[in-house]
């Protein structure tokens, strides 16, 4: 079970794919994902035991030099987070809707991480960067108070960074919506 990951965001792929190599080799680490994202950034997600991570991070910061927009270290990450990252949550129901948009990934996951730990909700999904200009959104369901509570704990851990665009908490959605959210 993944229970610490880290991230490291650049705005070079050519540095992206040499911080991902040096990141895998500086620590004893398993990558989840290493890929291009909007606009023309990379990103680096890894996991491992705190140590490692962190380890991991510190030689991706270091190779990666001027080009790192942004990293992450998150222990203890709630069980829904990397596959709502990979978009396999299993959602086939949708009661209430929540919707947090932020201008960094980073932001983005720390905010579904937090928002999972706080309410009975469950995460649809975390987009990151592909298609939406390098922003990041997370969505999940449950029921309206829960909803309500995970969006307010998302959204509160994101005014620390400054990176919150908006969010919305929508009561009895169209079913139609579900498919185009997965």
């Amino acid at each position: 079970m993944v229970r610490t990951i880290g991230m490291v965001e650049l705005n070079s792929i050519a540095k992206g794919i040499k911080t991902a190599d040096a990141m895998v080799k500086a620590a004893e680490v398993k990558l989840l994902l290493s890929k291009t994202v909007c606009p023309g950034k990379y990103i680096i997600l890894i996991t491992g035991n705190v140590g490692a991570v962190t380890a991991s991070i510190e030689a991706g910061v270091s190779i990666g030099g001027q080009h790192v927009v942004d990293k992450l270290l998150l222990p203890n990450v709630h069980e829904q987070v990397i596959p709502a990252i990979n978009e396999a949550t299993g959602v086939s129901q949708l009661k209430d809707l929540g919707v947090m948009e932020f201008f960094s990934i980073a932001t983005g996951i720390v905010a579904a991480d937090a928002a999972a730990k706080s309410a009975d909700v469950q995460l649809i999904e975390v987009r990151m960067g592909v298609g939406v200009g390098g922003k990041s959104f997370v969505t999940l369901t449950g029921d309206v108070s829960a909803v309500k509570n995970a969006v307010e704990a998302g959204v509160n851990v994101s005014l620390e960074t400054g990176m919150l665009v908006n969010s919305e908490v929508i009561s009895g959605p169209s079913k139609d919506l579900l498919q185009y959210l997965l």
